[in-house]
């Protein structure tokens, strides 16, 4: 019963259905075998005791950005569940694998719960931190993590008391709504507090460092909601996000009112039990939503940061700028070596430097002037300049898929791939931006950046904007457009129909867009984002006459894959050359609409394809016969691949990952000789590989990671005489034929442990081939 009662509380999203899935699987495999009954019944044991701190988790990095401190967790569980799987594959009477597989459940217990707990701890601790340096305090010894508690040494300077005046200030209105005196004011404080301060002065790190106080948590429990409020995020949007955090069905809005009513019914289910509701970086124009968030209920509190005020809405917490000498001293600290901080910098530079700290002190728009000096420096460097610029195309607080900017970069400023990539390189290097890796595995070597993001601070991001806008609207190289809650920008509606000479064009919609678009010609655009939310979607009609458009993304980053009534205008793009769908239900007509005769790279993730896809009778090679570069990811309605798949006979990367209801691979898969990479990682239901595929003699990368279904490979795959990297993690279960010997040119294989095991007896006829085991996740990642 408590199995049952924990399966069912854990069935929301994010790490909780990760979570959950991996406590069904264990529940599964117990009732179902019996042969590593001891060792599941503690990994079961484990897992619901943990539930409650998995919720903790959820519950406060819902709309934080932490992939570090949280992928190796996510990532643990997910390989855990892949773990329990294969335990249930195991014969009874495979004596061999038996000790290895409970050793390998033991290890796993063990590292989940050490791993949830320093999490929990290290979230506190790395919060703490980046605001110290974010608001003029430094961090000078951190201690050893051995016992997973991190200490914070003593030797900071003086802003720390100021740190800690303005948190118990804080948690003292959060937590009894008394009076208390501020330096700057005497606020009252009410249920509804404003943290207010400019861009970069750490607002949001001082609400997720409130959040993390113990007698906060004490509080309010898991009834804290963090929600991130960017400009393109309505009311309707923001209720839905809380439901998901409360694990409650998501009702059907009917409008924005009935979401509100929702709620404020959902809040009193949850009450008498406190309530704090945080609402980061709120901008001008949504004092509305937050009116319409306020509810008579006692123990509810509301929290917002913002650089704006809001005075109608609760009591003002002003930030408090850094005064000149903190400033300096914050400057030294971090732009020089501990064992140079006190050496006094010469005259110009001490300029430079107090030029910055005044530009920190002051208003909104100096930080960003200061900011423009980064920018400048890449004036020898014209085009990664612009590819800086590009990045303001996107939402905020979204991230932007690495080889979305790839694509874009290299048919706007005519690069190769590896001249694009070596500009996402420079932007990275001068802290521009913040590359992100999704995969443990990931290998910049083999050309793939699918498991790549970047994410940019919003100060950053409104800079690239500012330097976009710079021209008159007919004269800029790039349009950007946001519409919010139907408001058209009077520059657009001024003219019966604008004309534009832009080459890119990005439209932002949040969910309450009606799809009215408005008129426009932009004849020399050749990338089209199109970012939405809303579930029902149109085309704009002027997308017909883009005759140049190389490059289309359709970027869905509402709850559901988005269907769109005029999908067939999207037949016209005769140039089209590069074109990503995600979060896209694709309609039927898609193989035979569309004919894109230039098109040489496709990109589908997480769509719906199955209406397109499985048991078509209309052949994909007569649709788009230059295709070089094909990616199906994450889209769980693929079975089949479509007739005439292996006609794409100019096909040289095809990467079809995490699809888990694919159940085979076309038989004349040889048929693509010009083949160099194939991907299948975590097709777990796929279940062989076609004997053909011994013909493609060009295929150099073959990666079947977490291909749990795969038993054995084809005798033919010691055809593949110019394979040089094979990735078979978590693949033990698959027999390798003894035509492996025949790999020649196989120079690395990367794999789990125990598959190494298989791969080292054919080591003395493959005297090149490096065997790298993948290792486990190391937890002093946290140090």
């Amino acid at each position: 019963m408590a199995a049952q009662l924990a399966v069912s509380a854990l069935s929301g999203a994010g790490f909780e259905i990760i979570f959950g899935d991996l406590l069904k699987m264990v529940l599964i495999v117990l009732k179902n075998n019996s042969q590593f009954k001891p060792s599941l019944e503690r990994l079961q044991k484990m897992l619901e005791e943990m539930a409650p701190n998995i919720k903790r988790i959820e519950s406060f990095n819902r709309e934080l950005d932490q992939p570090k401190q949280l992928e190796r967790l996510q990532g643990l569980m997910s390989d855990g569940k892949d773990l329990v799987l294969k335990c249930s594959k195991i014969h009874k009477y495979n004596c061999l694998k038996r000790p290895i597989y409970n050793k390998k459940l033991l290890k796993l217990e063990k590292d989940i719960r050490d791993h949830i707990n320093i999490v929990l701890q290290f979230q506190e601790v790395a919060d703490t931190k980046e605001i110290l340096v974010k608001q003029n305090w430094t961090l000078v010894g951190v201690n050893n993590v051995s016992s997973g508690m991190k200490q914070l040494s003593n030797q900071v300077y003086s802003g720390v008391t100021q740190l800690c005046d303005e948190i118990v200030k804080l948690r003292m209105t959060i937590s009894n709504g008394d009076r208390v005196d501020s330096s700057n004011s005497n606020i009252r404080l009410a249920g509804h507090i404003v943290l207010s301060a400019p861009g970069g002065y750490g607002k949001t790190t001082l609400a997720t460092t409130l959040c993390q106080l113990e007698n906060v948590k004490d509080k309010f429990k898991s009834n804290i909601f963090f929600l991130n409020v960017p400009k393109l995020r309505n009311l309707t949007v923001i209720v839905k996000m809380i439901f998901q955090h409360k694990d409650r069905q998501l009702p059907d809005f009917q409008s924005e009112e009935d979401a509100v009513n929702h709620l404020e019914r959902l809040f009193k289910q949850i009450g008498p039990d406190p309530m704090l509701l945080v609402l980061d970086d709120v901008w001008p124009g949504s004092e509305s939503i937050l009116h319409k968030l306020k509810f008579r209920l006692e123990n509810y509190k509301i929290l917002v940061t913002s650089r704006y005020e809001f005075p109608s809405f609760g009591s003002t917490y002003k930030l408090e700028t850094l005064n000149h000498a903190d400033a300096v001293t914050l400057f030294q600290r971090l732009a020089l070596p501990r064992d140079q901080q006190s050496y006094a910098p010469d005259q110009q530079t001490l300029e430079e430097m107090v030029k910055c700290c005044r530009a920190i002190s002051s208003s909104h728009f100096s930080v960003l002037d200061c900011l423009q000096s980064t920018v400048e420096a890449l004036n020898d460097n014209v085009v990664a300049k612009e590819c800086f610029m590009d990045l303001g195309s996107f939402p905020e607080d979204q991230r932007i898929p690495a080889t979305t900017l790839i694509d874009m970069w290299a048919e706007l400023y005519n690069l190769d791939e590896d001249d694009a990539i070596a500009n996402l390189h420079e932007l990275s290097d001068r802290n521009l931006i913040e590359v992100l890796v999704t995969r443990k595995d990931a290998n910049e070597d083999d050309g793939s950046y699918n498991e790549h993001f970047v994410t940019q601070h919003d100060l950053l991001r409104e800079l690239a904007i500012r330097e976009s806008n710079s021209k008159g609207i007919e004269h800029r190289k790039r349009v950007i457009l946001e519409i919010n809650e139907n408001k058209i920008p009077e520059w657009l509606t001024e003219q019966n129909e604008l004309s534009i000479r832009a080459k890119l064009l990005s439209i932002s919609t949040d969910e309450t867009f009606s799809s009215s678009w408005p008129s426009m010609q932009a004849p020399e655009v050749e990338v089209l984002l199109l970012n939405f939310q809303t579930g029902k979607h149109s085309l704009p009609e002027f997308i017909e006459r883009m005759n140049k458009l190389k490059v289309l993304v359709l970027y869905n980053y509402g709850f559901v894959p988005a269907e769109f009534s005029n999908f067939r205008l999207l037949g016209s793009l005769s140039n089209l050359k590069r074109i990503r769908l995600e979060k896209v239900s694709i309609p039927s007509l898609f193989l035979t609409s569309m004919k894109w005769r230039k098109l040489e790279k496709m990109s589908l993730v997480m769509c719906n394809i199955g209406q397109a896809f499985n048991k078509s009778t209309n052949k994909i090679s007569d649709a788009f016969p230059k295709l070089v570069d094909l990616t199906i990811d994450y889209c769980n309605d693929l079975e089949e691949l479509p007739t005439g798949f292996c006609d794409l006979v100019l096909l040289r990367k095809l990467s079809i990952t995490n699809c888990h209801k694919l159940l085979a691979l076309p038989d004349d898969m040889g048929n693509l000789l010009d083949l160099e990479i194939l991907r299948l990682n975590s097709c777990i239901e796929l279940t062989e590989l076609p004997g053909t595929i011994g013909r493609l003699h060009k295929l150099q990368i073959l990666d079947l990671s977490d291909c749990l279904s795969v038993m054995e490979l084809p005798e033919q795959i010691g055809q593949l005489h110019n394979l040089r990297k094979l990735y078979m993690i978590e693949c033990s279960s698959c027999e390798l034929p003894s035509s492996v010997t025949n790999l020649f040119h196989l120079k690395e294989v990367i794999c789990d442990e125990e598959t190494a095991m298989s791969w080292t007896r054919f080591k003395p006829c493959l005297p090149s081939l490096t065997i790298r085991v993948h290792k486990e996740i190391n937890l002093n990642w946290l140090g």
